[in-house]
């Protein structure tokens, strides 16, 4: 039989769904715009994992799949999962997600999976590696204010909410092709102690970390700010995607070898 060619070779990534309410109708949820950044600029096919820990097992999940996508979500991961105080009233959580995500984040890293965790996703890294999170990054003395700005979604995404400093040498400085970028900012929660794993690829002008990286997987990023918005229109948000497919890639081809 004839080897596939990087271009015919289309990578499985997998996304864990969060779950919602819509009207009445409980839902497992994953929002477009990631779907279409895998497709788009990564060049995998997405597959929706739902929320159900006691149908899916680690270890087989990651056994079918070639990537690991972990999204944002309007959800915090519940203080419990990082010996953090109890949640201020009202703050918004997914226990089946957490209970999902937490230990197909160490299935995949063990395994050397690519994995890019965006925003919430971030955090779960974060967390799931060992590492804990500020709740209310706002009320952090010497923090900015990294909520979103009121308004539509489209006023919400595209507003640039603060530069991030990268790190020399890094590899996110190595695919924007330069010391900076201007960022979006959609988050009340994140990283304070980072993950023993982990190094800082990206922090903002208050020292708050905005981008990690494992130190020695192949390929595990973490973002904290919104690189899949507008995905083709954004060069830095193409070229985050298009190394996450070619990670993919190499890794399915490593696998099926």
């Amino acid at each position: 039989m004839p080897s596939l060619s990087d271009a015919d070779l289309v990578p499985l990534v997998g996304l864990p769904c969060c779950t919602r309410l819509v009207g009445e109708h409980p839902t497992h949820w994953v929002g477009e715009k990631y779907i279409v950044a895998v497709s788009d600029a990564a060049g995998a096919l997405p597959m929706l994992i739902p929320a159900l820990a006691e149908l899916v097992v680690p270890a087989e999940a990651v056994r079918r799949l070639d990537g690991l996508l972990l999204t944002g979500s309007r959800s915090n991961v519940e203080p419990h999962h990082y010996e953090g105080e109890p949640s201020a009233e009202g703050t918004a959580h997914d226990p089946p997600r957490d209970a999902l995500t937490l230990p197909l984040i160490r299935e995949a890293v063990a395994a050397a999976m690519p994995v890019l965790a965006i925003c919430r996703g971030i955090q779960e890294l974060n967390v799931a590696l060992g590492g804990s999170l500020h709740q209310r990054i706002h009320e952090v003395p010497g923090r900015l204010d990294h909520r979103a700005p009121q308004g539509a979604a489209e006023v919400r995404y595209a507003h640039a909410a603060h530069a991030v400093r990268l790190a020399p040498g890094g590899a996110l400085e190595r695919l924007a092709g330069a010391p900076e970028l201007t960022v979006n900012s959609l988050h009340a929660q994140g990283i304070d102690r980072l993950a023993d794993e982990l190094v800082v690829e990206a922090t903002a002008p208050d020292g708050q970390i905005e981008a990690v990286r494992h130190r020695s997987a192949p390929f595990v990023v973490g973002i904290q700010w919104h690189p899949e918005y507008r995905v083709m229109d954004n060069a830095f948000g193409r070229a985050l995607f298009a190394a996450f497919g070619a990670a993919c890639r190499a890794f399915a081809r490593q696998r099926r070898a």
